[in-house]
């Protein structure tokens, strides 16, 4: 376990900086392309140790993807119906999004597959997505009455479902469409409300039909093969990433940063309307759309916070996003209210417990809910040993709160950060001196 070591700084925040790509982005393209018929060329993509596990299963799957450069990727598709039986397990490590979304590629093909990972990747949900592939024609089976990794399939021969998600899920939606690829007619996924539309915008633009029946409703069709619309793919910076030094900014008096060629899919900027409501200011700027996603500058500036309320629908919008979101409530004025997130209980730690946690270490006050927290504001924080829970994004959290902590804060287990965020502490470094 390795720590890292933070004191307040005594500079405003002052640059221009470029995150890493985003990670939600990148494990599609790494998905989807093998199953294109042609080169394409995948620039800028995240080499993160999840993004890893998605390549090295893709490869165990017979996908011929070459590593052209440090941020280049050259995949040669062979085909929708390309893919070859492991020999061994498909090896997701921790991460919900890899072991999710192929769960629906392999619930299309006809071998057997097994997908595992660490400790924390087998304790988190898979009941969610085993019944609806099943209910699409799919063998499979899990430990714990299906709900819990290794999963186990026997796929092939599925057929169009019309499914309503219990819970709004990018990673479950995203499950149940990739597998739509695979069936006889067509799948219709209605949410309760709307999340990250990655894949449906990935899917568009490699020519496949996704329709947007209403706001919540996505209908994909079969297909008997991919046609390349593209053979380049750029991915832009990840809105996650670029959390971190955007509430840094706002925290640190005087600072200014500008966040450059961030992704701003709707589905994933509730963080920046929270803000907003906090009295947050916003420059986007060279606002453009590329594969279909909007993408421009963020700019920000140093501001006093109110406290706001989040709930329902926006939820979704910044599920990756509350250890930070939870910062900036402690230096908000008034009480901040977070309900309806009963789902960061099953992320890579359970971020309401420790979101609390350690921040009530720093001397922030904050008190845990069934699905949320409420946190009074402004408290001055205080430097402490804190724990990062296996979670990269309570790392990078809680460094960001030690540039605003009176004395040393240390973060055990800081090794999680790599997940992501590989040179995090090189950029915070930069801006912050």
């Amino acid at each position: 376990m390795t720590e890292f070591r933070i004191s307040p700084t005594t500079k405003p925040l002052r640059g221009t900086l470029r995150v890493p790509a985003d990670k939600s982005i990148t494990h599609r393209a790494l998905m989807l392309t093998p199953l294109l018929q042609g080169e394409t060329r995948i620039e800028n993509f995240l080499d993160s140790e999840t993004t890893r596990a998605t390549l090295n299963c893709m490869r165990a799957l017979g996908a011929e993807i070459v590593e052209h450069d440090a941020t280049t990727l050259i995949v040669r598709g062979r085909g929708l119906h390309s893919l070859q039986e492991p020999r061994d397990v498909l090896w997701c490590l921790g991460s919900g999004t890899t072991i999710r979304l192929l769960a629906g590629i392999c619930a299309g093909q006809h071998f057997l597959s097994v997908l595992d990972g660490t400790p924390a990747l087998k304790r988190r949900p898979m009941g969610r997505i085993v019944e609806p592939l099943k209910q699409m024609g799919a063998t499979i089976l899990a430990r714990d009455n299906d709900r819990f990794p290794p999963l186990v399939f026997r796929g092939g021969n599925l057929r169009g479902i019309e499914y309503a998600l219990p819970v709004a899920s990018a990673q479950v939606k995203s499950a149940i469409l990739l597998a739509g690829l695979f069936t006889d007619s067509p799948t219709t996924v209605h949410e309760p409300a709307p999340s990250r539309d990655h894949t449906e915008r990935m899917l568009r633009a490699m020519g496949v039909g996704v329709t947007n029946l209403s706001p919540t409703t996505i209908r994909v069709e079969s297909l008997s093969k991919f046609e390349i619309r593209n053979s380049k793919f750029e991915i832009p910076s990840d809105i996650s990433s670029a959390a971190f030094f955007i509430v840094a900014a706002l925290l640190v008096k005087n600072s200014e940063l500008c966040l450059e060629n961030v992704g701003l899919n709707f589905g994933r900027t509730g963080l920046l309307d929270a803000l907003t409501r906090m009295g947050a200011e916003f420059s986007i700027q060279n606002q453009r759309e590329e594969n279909g996603e909007p993408i421009g500058d963020i700019v920000v500036s140093s501001a006093e916070l109110r406290a706001t309320q989040v709930g329902g629908g926006e939820v979704p919008r910044m599920i990756d996003e509350f250890p930070i979101f939870a910062l900036a409530a402690t230096q908000a004025i008034g009480e901040t209210r977070v309900r309806d997130a009963q789902e960061l209980r099953v992320k890579e730690s359970d971020r309401v417990a420790s979101v609390a946690q350690e921040l009530r270490k720093l001397g922030a006050d904050i008190e845990e809910q069934e699905d949320g927290f409420v946190i009074a504001g402004p408290t001055k924080l205080r430097g402490a040993r804190v724990n990062a829970h296996n979670d990269h994004r309570l790392a990078m959290s809680l460094a960001v709160a030690g540039l605003i902590a009176e004395g040393e804060t240390i973060i055990e287990g800081w090794e999680c950060v790599a997940d992501s965020f590989p040179n995090f502490s090189k950029l915070l470094s930069q801006v912050s001196g």
